[in-house]
């Protein structure tokens, strides 16, 4: 442990970092740095994410100095004419964001890498769009996203402007490995010359543009809705100022407190908007201005949440696959032609009920951004164009101009249908009502179960005795992503065309679903449920919504009840 420690000491070019293992060493903290030193972050397709400070287990400038060499590296011996393409990166608020991303371009300036560098904070979007926008070979953006403040991140994006898939992760961590044994150059900023591209206002106006103009869902008239937002002090706000002035946008209030790009996070205990409290200080606004809406981006604006105003003046939150449904129905009912939506294995399967009601083609992929866009990349034809994906934890890709979830354009697309329904004299939830009655009313819910410790992994035994019952309820189908083969009640087997995955999925009489995804570290599983409730004719909406709540809860208890037992 000593030799890696000084060996680390050597390398490291940042003083804070060396002076904080110094402390830990005369501190004799042997615990910590056997955390930071038994192993290294580990490279996978979402990039790097970890806590910041000294050791190959966190994120510090070393580490991705180390990482930028082995994604340059991968680049050469993978990406025809790789440097001259180039590599795009940007970054967002936190602390150490600006100085990481300026390490990782004169890491690859070093190389003969061109570099498109942002001169400024950017949401993560406008990086995805870049890659495509200047045909890079590659992209990074440091940022940890909704992550705690302690945490930073360094995201990577294939040429095809999409999160990389395998084997791209494993080729580019083998050489990150590797690029740890070799001895750092960096050519400085200052002296880059031509190499080196500053991108400021103009590439910002050049995205902006390009959504408003291209995406034929987002309506640029004069708007009757009111809508309140918040930033969470992330790098979203001057974007979406831009965006409600460019969409006539007109009654738009901003929370203040949050507003001002903030990697600490002073307001909010966890940024994100699906954590509870998350959205007060934009709902409190709201109410106060007689808002429609209540809207956030995450820190890093990928993501999009929405609270929209009741019947009684209160607000309650849109679930990821409500706001899915919703942008997925107004997409399509502007749209002529066949085309390609899609969303993820865990994510409702009402998409699939909306999509042929418009004679739309759908697809489903693993969970993550990374398969949604890949996918339909390869499935979009000039006949078929890929036109909407979503995931239910707030990503939404509503144009094919940005490969990944863009929580920009879809907060511009919301409200052109937000604003749609009023001028009709209608809501939000009149159109879910409109949906349910035409569907089915489909409500999901998450839920992680803690087991008790045991040899054998809750997969296996799920495997070994496959459940006959869920709740009551049989199960008519069983989709296994390990074995990639679905059977039915008769024992029929069909293949699953999917990457392996540790996830079962069973199909439930009455058109219910439970998911069930073990970890593969602890004795506990995460659990998706669905259940749709057929609506009468005449049924309220608040109605139905609390049969099928009443109903989705029974049926969670149920399960967790079997399963834990």
């Amino acid at each position: 442990m000593k030799q890696l420690v000084d060996r680390w000491l050597e390398k490291d070019p940042d003083p804070t970092t060396q002076a904080e293992l110094q402390t830990l060493i005369t501190e004799n903290q042997v615990a910590e740095i056997k955390d930071r030193f038994s192993s290294r972050l580990a490279f996978g397709t979402a990039g790097l994410r970890g806590k910041v400070g000294a050791g190959p287990n966190r994120m510090n400038r070393l580490v991705i100095q180390e990482t930028s060499l082995g994604l340059g590296h991968y680049l050469i011996k993978n990406v025809p004419e790789a440097k001259q393409k180039g590599v795009i990166i940007g970054f967002d608020a936190r602390p150490d964001s600006k100085q990481f991303a300026q390490d990782s371009a004169e890491v690859l300036l070093s190389l003969g890498f061109t570099v498109y560098l942002t001169d400024d904070i950017v949401p993560t979007p406008l990086i995805a769009f870049g890659v495509k926008n200047y045909s890079t070979a590659a992209g990074i953006v440091v940022t940890a996203s909704h992550n705690p403040p302690e945490y930073n991140g360094f995201k990577v994006y294939w040429g095809n402007g999409a999160q990389i898939i395998p084997p791209h992760d494993e080729g580019i961590a083998e050489c990150i490995d590797a690029a740890t044994l070799l001895p750092l150059q960096r050519i400085a900023l200052s002296k880059a010359n031509d190499k080196l591209v500053w991108l400021s206002k103009e590439f910002n106006q050049t995205y902006l543009d390009a959504i408003l103009v291209n995406t034929p869902s987002i309506s640029q008239h004069h708007k009757q809705v009111s809508v309140a937002y918040t930033a969470m002090h992330g790098v979203g706000g001057k974007f979406i100022d831009s965006i409600a002035a460019q969409i006539n946008l007109n009654m738009f209030f901003t929370v203040a407190e949050q507003y001002q790009p903030d990697g600490l996070f002073p307001t909010v205990k966890f940024p994100n908007p699906e954590e509870p409290g998350a959205m007060d200080l934009v709902i409190k606004l709201a109410k106060e201005n007689g808002a429609d809406l209540a809207c956030a981006n995450d820190p890093d604006a990928d993501r999009f949440a929405v609270a929209a105003k009741t019947e009684d003046d209160q607000f309650r939150m849109l679930t990821g696959d409500q706001v899915g449904i919703l942008l997925a129905d107004y997409i399509l009912a502007k749209k002529d032609g066949p085309c390609w939506i899609g969303n993820t294995i865990v994510s409702s399967s009402l998409l699939g009920k909306v999509a042929n009601s418009y004679n739309a083609n759908y697809f489903k992929t693993l969970t993550g951004f990374k398969w949604l866009t890949n996918v339909a990349m390869g499935k979009e034809s000039k006949d078929k164009p890929f036109v909407f994906a979503y995931e239910e934890a707030l990503g939404y890709a509503v144009n094919s101009l940005v490969s990944d979830k863009d929580g920009l354009s879809a907060f511009a697309v919301f409200v052109s249908l937000a604003d749609e329904l009023k001028q009709q004299g209608r809501t939000i939830w009149d159109k879910l009502s409109d949906l349910y009655h035409q569907h089915g009313f489909y409500v999901t819910a998450q839920k992680s179960i803690a087991l008790t410790s045991s040899d054998d992994s809750i997969g296996d035994k799920l495997r070994a005795t496959p459940p006959t019952h869920i709740a009551g309820r049989s199960v008519v189908l069983t989709e296994d992503f390990k074995s990639l083969k679905s059977v039915d009640v008769n024992n029929n087997s069909q293949p699953l065309d999917y990457p392996t995955s540790d996830v079962l999925i069973y199909h439930l009489e009455g058109d219910c679903r439970v998911i069930v995804r073990p970890s593969g570290t602890e004795p506990k599983i995460k659990c998706y449920y669905e259940l749709c409730y057929p609506m009468e004719p005449n049924q309220l909406y608040w109605d139905a919504q609390s049969i099928a709540d009443e109903q989705i809860a029974m049926l969670i208890s149920e399960h967790q009840s079997e399963i834990s037992s």
